[in-house]
């Protein structure tokens, strides 16, 4: 009874930390297509794309971690884990392709990954705060 308790008590910690989690991956992939632009029109342009596809890798996977504790403590719905684990296999395949230097295919990927987060943290900040 008391692991449950708890468990409830949780649960808006864990929701805010996934709305934050959201929210900052939404941020980085915005500033990745600034850093984009300036990769086309300053010497240093490169440099902050590729210090920032780092820090969006991180929050991808920071992402994960926060839909995890999310689902975990109440037996919520693992969908938020599968979300945010397809977030972070897109984030793989973006990471590939800007090595490989494929920007007919990064640069769509990377609008379509914004839209997609942007829409997760809408649908994050519409749900009741004690939803996993």
């Amino acid at each position: 009874m008391a692991t449950q308790v708890t468990a409830t008590a949780n649960a808006p910690r864990n929701s805010s930390f996934l709305r934050i989690a959201i929210a900052l991956q939404t941020l980085t992939l915005f500033l990745q297509a600034v850093s984009a632009g300036l990769l086309l029109t300053s010497s240093y342009g490169e440099t902050l794309h590729s210090v920032g596809a780092r820090v969006m890798y991180g929050a991808s996977m920071l992402y994960v971690l926060a839909a995890v504790l999310a689902w975990r403590p109440g037996g919520g719905s693992p969908r938020p884990v599968w979300h945010a684990s397809g977030f972070l296999v897109l984030a793989s395949v973006q990471v590939v392709l800007g090595i490989a230097h494929v920007p007919s295919v990064h640069l769509p990927l990377g609008v379509l990954m914004f839209g997609l987060s942007l829409l997760a943290l809408a649908r994050r900040n519409l749900e009741p705060a004690t939803a996993g």
